[in-house]
């Protein structure tokens, strides 16, 4: 009677320890889909940015986001405006590396990248890292944050 009860505990702690298995496992899997996810809307964010699709990023941006450039920082409204009217025209965003982090809801982007960009008129090449700040709202990432800074070099 006793070897019994042995048994259908080993048996019971054998399951839990799968479902426990089975967890972690898919834990890691989701978290490799958001990192894909992520990825790819971070590269979808640079092309919009550079065909001046005000549409889509009105979309990706949440409503409180903000912008850090080095000229000060912007407001949605704000950074729209400039991407809209071409006071920052984002030519080109070479990435040279890019990690993400998560942090419950939310998604960290750093990009080190070569901005090819027009401001004032006149064509610019600088290389920054860029930190961008992604909020799960809704089931859908939203843009929080996107800030830039001026690297020393390439």
């Amino acid at each position: 009677m006793q070897r019994k009860r042995y048994i259908i505990i080993f048996i019971f702690c054998l399951g839990l320890f799968a479902n426990i298995e089975n967890f972690y496992a898919q834990q890691k899997i989701d978290k490799m889909d958001n990192k894909e996810e992520i990825l790819e809307l971070s590269k979808r964010k640079w092309q919009y940015m550079s065909e001046q699709n005000i549409d889509s990023l009105d979309n990706l941006f949440h409503s409180e986001a903000v912008f850090v450039h080095m000229g000060g920082t912007m407001n949605k409204e704000q950074e729209l405006n400039t991407i809209k009217t071409g006071a920052i025209r984002y030519k080109h965003a070479e990435i040279k590396e890019t990690s993400v982090r998560f942090i419950g809801n939310t998604a960290i982007v750093l990009d080190r990248i070569r901005l090819t960009a027009i401001v004032g008129g006149n064509e610019v090449v600088n290389p920054f890292m860029v930190t961008e700040v992604y909020i799960k709202v809704n089931n859908e990432w939203q843009l929080g944050s996107l800030s830039f800074t001026r690297l020393l070099g390439d």
